[in-house]
């Protein structure tokens, strides 16, 4: 019988455009012309009213495109395990995280501050 990683290595071989499993791992920092055009200090807000109790991370403070901010709410809404948005220059996060948000800010290279 054939080794299990040599039928997933044959079978990934014949799939050309598939790629290899280190090059499904996201970056871990933004590009620099991003980084560039966030100037100052990131917000980072515990909010609980209007939301029926519950409470919500809310991140301010974003001086770079739309696009750029939904792809940091991306990563961090990944890299949580929880649920969000980003709509109006701000990214909203499920529950109360900004300890772990902070913390994921500070490795994608932006500076940020708890509130």
């Amino acid at each position: 019988m054939e080794n299990w990683l040599d039928s997933l290595q044959s079978l990934r071989d014949t799939m050309a455009d598939t790629p290899a499993p280190t090059d499904c791992i996201p970056d871990t920092d933004l590009n620099a012309e991003d980084k560039k055009q966030q100037s100052g200090r990131l917000d980072i807000i515990l909010e609980r009213k209007g939301r029926a109790g519950k409470t919500a991370t809310i991140i301010t403070g974003f001086t770079i495109s739309d696009d750029a901010i939904a792809d940091i709410a991306s990563r961090l809404k990944r890299s949580l395990g929880t649920g969000g948005s980003a709509r109006g220059g701000e990214i909203l996060i499920q529950g109360d995280r900004r300890k772990e948000v902070l913390a994921r800010l500070t490795d994608l290279g932006l500076k940020a501050r708890i509130i």
